[in-house]
């Protein structure tokens, strides 16, 4: 479903002056988007620090120094305004050909601080349209948002709850009067979670349009990116005496990042214990996670199921029984969570515990919902939703709510030495296999 919004003029008639090719409103915010945009392309500090001093707000230097280290500096390519003390702006990155939509808020009073200042990475091709939003648009985005979380969310009550309380809060009057997407979807999200303690629940929102063609431009970009990252296996290495350890905070898409993951196996192999670390891991691609797993088991091993509401299917999930290189088997593997540990981090966590093939240290992690999808509402906003949840087929169980709860509990921050003690008990003969408690 597809809504029509009613716009606010974007292009107020406000005096302008020039930054490169652009006109620039000259308002508050419109001069603030200048200054700001200036200190990041300088490196300076005195210039950075004299628009912190100009411009009062939660930024530090080291805040825009981040700017510019990640962009390279931007070159403005498009403002529009619809009030004095907001911008709307697009620009793309001098370190490579990536644009970015945002926009900048200053405070109404004087003297006039920052109030925000955010931007948000357009896929290749899309069409800048930042829209505002009246009370008839406000509505049917959270209607619509009720709907789908009755109609998909995994427990039926759950969703139930969380349409009840939208449309209450709706009636209300708790989102009248705001105006931007991003604002509106802020709220939603936190509404949702506060309700239900859920991380995975989201309402997404972006002041551009996609095409099928930019939303394939930018799934290229992404996997580009990842592998350019080295696929986020951010260590792999050797740790003595002969302890194989990987780090890694993103489960990559295995279509681009098989090859590294494979890489990254094959380098420990060798290894007399294996230690994966997924305290700061926050999830990513699944099927990622089957492929690791893969390379811990001699032959195909029944992993999980995944059970989706909407059309009472179960998958099942299994691993590869022919990975390249060689396979971690016969020897000891420790899994590091916390309680940063999300999605897809727990996911995998849990099925090798439940498979005795890996003993976790840590903290018991968040608890996430499960396997989530992506709900178009319209073309700016989108809820993310859980739809579906995760069982092992060795215990019927899942960790919905509860975490994925450690073998050996521990501080997250002592997990790793605590590991390495268990991998050299073990390496001494203590235990062979999932590792050793102790």
């Amino acid at each position: 479903m597809s809504f029509r919004y009613f716009l606010a003029p974007l292009f107020a008639l406000f005096p302008v002056f020039s930054f490169a090719d652009v006109a620039v409103p000259k308002t508050p915010a419109g001069q603030a988007l200048s200054a700001f945009l200036e200190a990041v392309n300088s490196g300076d500090r005195a210039i950075q620090e004299s628009f912190l001093s100009a411009w009062p707000s939660k930024l530090t230097v080291d805040d825009i120094e981040e700017w510019k280290k990640v962009s390279g500096g931007y070159d403005l390519l498009e403002v529009r305004s619809s009030d004095p003390t907001n911008v709307f702006f697009r620009i793309r990155q001098k370190a490579r050909a990536v644009e970015e939509a945002g926009r900048l808020q200053v405070s109404e009073e004087t003297p006039v601080s920052l109030r925000m200042v955010n931007a948000w990475r357009m896929p290749p091709g899309a069409t800048f349209d930042p829209i505002t939003l009246d009370d008839a648009a406000r509505a049917r985005v959270v209607e619509s948002a009720a709907g789908i979380l009755e109609q998909f969310h995994i427990d039926v009550k759950t969703g139930k709850q969380l349409a009840s309380e939208l449309r209450k809060r709706l009636a209300g009057g708790e989102y009248r009067d705001i105006p931007y997407g991003d604002w509106l979807a802020k709220k939603v999200t936190a509404d949702l979670r506060d309700i239900v303690h859920d991380d995975h629940l989201q309402l997404r929102f972006n002041y551009w349009l996609s095409t099928t063609e930019s939303a394939a431009k930018q799934s290229e970009e992404e996997a580009r990116q990842a592998v350019a990252a080295h696929c986020f296996f951010d260590k792999v290495e050797h740790l003595p005496p002969n302890v194989g350890y990987l780090k890694f905070n993103v489960f990559a898409d295995p279509d681009a990042c098989a090859k590294a993951a494979g890489e990254a196996m094959n380098t420990l192999a060798d290894s007399d214990a294996l230690i994966i670390d997924l305290r700061d891991n926050r999830g990513g691609r699944g099927g990622m996670g089957e492929l690791l797993a893969s390379y811990l088991f001699a032959g195909r091993t029944h992993l999980a199921d995944s059970f989706r509401r909407a059309d009472n299917v179960t998958t099942e999930s299994w691993t590869t029984p022919d990975v390249p290189g060689r396979k971690f088997l016969g020897k000891p593997v420790y899994v590091l969570i916390s309680r940063n540990t999300f999605s897809a981090g727990e996911g995998f966590s849990f099925v090798l515990q439940a498979q005795k093939r890996a003993t976790l240290v840590g903290e018991t992690t968040v608890g996430g919902s499960g396997t989530i999808e992506f709900k178009p509402i319209d073309a700016h906003f989108t809820l993310v939703v859980p739809t579906g949840r995760v069982t092992s087929p060795a215990n019927r169980k899942d960790f919905v709510g509860t975490g994925v709860v450690p073998d050996v509990k521990v501080p997250a921050a002592e997990a790793l030495d605590v590991a390495l003690r268990l991998a050299a008990q073990s390496r001494h003969g203590n235990r062979s296999g999932a590792g050793a408690k102790p």
